[in-house]
């Protein structure tokens, strides 16, 4: 029986095959994930690099798919750190509330993590299924270092509500 689960995955446009890639991953271990993220195509990316929808919509767009969200996932890979959106789209998820999951991408490093989500995560797990199902579902909040399983202290605890 697969068990259904609500994400918002954020992440760089860049890293959109890891998107597919964790949503088959976790498909394989019985969970359906429901990403409600956006993946725009490429005309749409275009449109999006060239300034011509206007930030407010953007903003709307995303705040409206992560409210029906249960958790954020932020996959952390090359050069997430950098990626304004991505640090918007962490500060959204903890004004309302999401419990925030980060998740290292193959390669991803400690330098890749988005200062939000050192301040506002709930966890931070490797590419593993068992650890982000766990942690998507608040039953374990580790914040491990890449490709390791050891745990080390988080920046801050950050409580959230569970929807």
């Amino acid at each position: 029986m697969s068990k259904r689960r609500h994400v918002f995955i954020s992440h760089h446009h860049a890293d959109d095959d890891h998107v597919t890639k964790l949503t088959s991953l976790l498909g394989r271990n019985g969970f359906e994930i429901r990403n409600s993220s956006i993946r725009a195509k490429p005309s749409n990316q275009a449109r999006l690099d060239a300034g011509k929808i206007p930030e407010r919509t953007l903003k709307r767009l995303l705040r409206m798919k992560m409210s029906w969200a249960g958790a954020v996932v932020v996959l952390i890979g090359k050069d997430t750190y950098k990626r304004p959106w991505v640090d918007w789209e962490i500060r959204k998820a903890k004004e309302l509330g999401k419990r925030i999951v980060g998740v290292y991408t193959h390669g991803g490093t400690k330098a890749d993590i988005p200062p939000a989500l050192e301040k506002y995560g709930s966890t931070l797990v490797n590419w593993n299924s068992d650890s982000i199902i766990d942690a998507i579902e608040g039953k374990d909040s580790p914040f491990e270092d890449p490709g390791s399983s050891t745990a080390r202290e988080p920046v801050h605890a950050a409580p959230t509500s569970r929807c």
